[in-house]
């Protein structure tokens, strides 16, 4: 059976308003077709900030108009950056879409001590992934912002991934904390900390999800690779989300799944005041919606709707 997940997003949130949407130098023609797309579908209204000379350039070669956009002049990317966060922070923008920038200078500047966007949570990005060999929603995290995560950061990845999916209308996710074995080796530092975040989650400290590790990939998505192992759990073979020990592994893993098992994906950052939508040029126009589609359900749910 194959997920439909992307579409599911854009469903739930179709009944919902649009929302405001600052979208930091959009200035090549595929990240600022998404911000029009994702416009014309009634799920953001879009601020444009970026050297507005570029914007108009860019715009005119790819045949998309900026009639009735609302456009910020900026200098540069990082002025760009600077002024979306602002409007975030000022509450002018309900949450911010990456453009054609590097992810680092779009979050140096949201995180910066004095943009007014960090909350107690650590920052984290959740891929959503609709994979045609598995018949549900599959959510990784973190593949994007944490390169190597300590044991307090993994608590927070993991709280914030089943706070998005419980936003999603997900009950009790089901939470596989990968490593490459199932057994805990203290010479592996991914299954201590598999292991300490199920402890974590028995005493309240991580709440809303169901928890299993460590768990090797193959267990967490198949129930008969769980079975053949004796491994009795809750989670294997049916998990939601996918925790990942470092970046290089939660890249690698959903670039894999893309690229080798023809998943799409979104992806949106949590941890701020306001979501973050990260886009990159491979996204097609559907990944580009499902993103602003879970962008506004979160704002949705911030907003108490």
């Amino acid at each position: 059976m194959v997920s439909d997940a992307l579409n599911l997003l854009l469903d739930l949130a179709r009944d919902l308003p649009p929302i405001s949407m600052a979208v930091v130098h959009p200035c090549d023609a595929e990240s600022l077709r998404g911000a029009l797309d994702a416009q014309a579908r009634g799920l953001i209204k879009p601020i444009l900030v970026a050297p507005k000379a570029k914007l108009i350039a860019v715009a005119a070669e790819s045949g998309q108009s900026l009639d009735g956009i609302e456009c910020i002049d900026a200098p540069h990317s990082h002025a760009a950056a600077a002024i979306a966060v602002q409007l975030a922070y000022e509450g002018k923008a309900a949450s911010l879409m990456k453009g054609s920038l590097h992810t680092d200078e779009l979050l140096r500047a949201a995180l910066s001590s004095s943009s007014g966007l960090r909350t107690e949570r650590r920052v984290s990005h959740v891929f959503a992934m609709e994979i045609p060999a598995y018949p549900k929603p599959l959510f990784i995290t973190d593949a994007a912002v944490n390169i190597e995560p300590g044991l307090l950061e993994k608590r927070d990845i993991v709280q914030n991934a089943i706070d998005l999916l419980l936003t999603l209308g997900i009950s009790q996710p089901k939470v596989a904390i990968l490593a490459a074995v199932e057994t805990v080796n203290p010479t592996m530092r991914a299954t201590l900390d598999a292991a300490s975040l199920c402890k974590m989650a028995d005493r309240g400290q991580i709440s809303g999800g169901i928890l299993d590790g460590p768990l090797a990939f193959d267990n967490a998505i198949s129930a008969e690779a769980a079975r053949s192992k004796g491994i009795v759990s809750p989670v294997a073979g049916e998990a939601d989300i996918l925790v990942v020990p470092d970046l290089e592994a939660g890249n690698m893993l959903a670039k894999q799944l893309q690229y080798l098992a023809g998943a799409r994906a979104a992806g949106i950052v949590l941890g701020l005041k306001v979501p973050v939508v990260l886009t990159s040029r491979a996204d097609n126009a559907e990944s580009r919606m499902a993103s602003c589609a879970i962008a506004k359900l979160l704002d949705a749910k911030r907003a108490g709707a």
